[in-house]
């Protein structure tokens, strides 16, 4: 595989294009850069004479976190994702592709332009309604979408990040120190790396989570992977996508809109709001679970809490974590 990046000098990017006819006759490259930080792979924008896109990569490892090893196929599910909505409204709220190479595991995107993903909402502590209202819309029309048997199962994204969310964060013996992430953040996960009670439904919804459903979902619907710019608004990012039950990609939606407003009530809105059928205490307990892989877990988000509100946070969590 050849790894591209943003080091890679422009003349050899440049017959790499051409030579796969992903660039116009005469069409240069002016200049690489980074249209923003990858998490998962590596992102670049190329920018020609004509045009701009976006070029994405997958490695054997998590971009953001290189000592994760993680499947490279990820870039395959994105690919077919994007296509299994191209009939559908949805695919406005998307980016394009414009070329893929399975050997190389490389997507050539439409570039959105100045977009930036909404992880503002952390800052702020709000959400524009416009913007969950819409949010919520979309997650319908994806869920609504019908794909055949040929949508990869994606299991071993899906194993990844089973470990991330529904292991990792729950277990007593780990190697992660959180206090070195804040101060009383080791003290706070006790209850929920302890509980019988919490471990045995974060037990049951990870099975359902690594079991095979019947809704296309997104895998992970959070503000990172929502992008906006003067009332557009697209979706990114799919690689955790595959075919599975819709109240995961609901409950990890409103478990990010409650840590970033504080606010519970949120849940009930955006299940009442959803054109669809879902399991509120489904929905709750991902939610939840979420909310506390995100405080207590590797993925901590840009999003600073003082221990006072991260323990108000978590309390929401474990009440989400035990809906009856």
């Amino acid at each position: 595989m050849k790894a591209i990046d943003i080091s890679t000098p422009i003349p050899e990017l440049e017959s790499f294009l051409s030579a796969n006819s992903w660039l116009n006759p005469g069409e240069k490259i002016k200049s690489i850069e980074e249209p923003g930080e990858g998490n998962m792979n590596v992102v670049i924008r190329v920018v020609t004479n004509e045009r701009s896109f976006i070029l994405k990569q997958s490695r054997p490892y998590v971009q953001k976190y290189q000592q994760i090893s993680a499947p490279v196929e990820r870039i395959a599910v994105e690919k077919n994702f994007y296509q299994a909505l191209l009939q559908n409204a949805v695919s406005a709220h998307i980016p394009q592709i414009i070329g893929y190479d399975s050997a190389e595991k490389l997507l050539l995107l439409q570039d959105l332009g100045n977009c930036e993903d909404m992880s503002i909402i952390y800052q702020n502590r709000d959400i524009l309604a416009k913007h969950l209202d819409r949010l919520v819309f979309i997650l319908g029309l994806i869920h609504r979408t019908e794909v055949d048997g040929s949508f990869p199962e994606n299991l071993q994204m899906r194993f990844l990040n089973h470990k991330h969310i529904f292991v990792l964060p729950f277990e007593e013996d780990s190697d992660l120190n959180l206090d070195d992430i804040q101060e009383g953040l080791q003290d706070l996960s006790i209850p929920f790396k302890t509980s019988k009670t919490i471990k045995t439904v974060v037990e049951q919804v990870g099975q359902k989570y690594l079991s095979q459903g019947n809704t296309l979902i997104h895998g992970d619907y959070y503000p990172g992977s929502w992008m906006t710019e003067d009332g557009d608004l697209y979706i990114i990012d799919p690689e955790f996508g595959f075919v599975g039950f819709p109240e995961f990609d609901l409950g990890v939606m409103a478990a990010h809109i409650i840590m970033a407003t504080g606010k519970k009530s949120y849940l009930n809105r955006i299940h009442a709001s959803y054109q669809g059928t879902a399991d509120k205490k489904l929905m709750a307990q991902v939610a939840g679970i979420e909310i506390a892989r995100r405080i207590i877990g590797l993925a901590q988000l840009p999003m600073e809490r003082t221990i006072k509100e991260k323990t108000k946070l978590l309390k929401k969590a474990r009440k989400l974590i035990l809906t009856v």
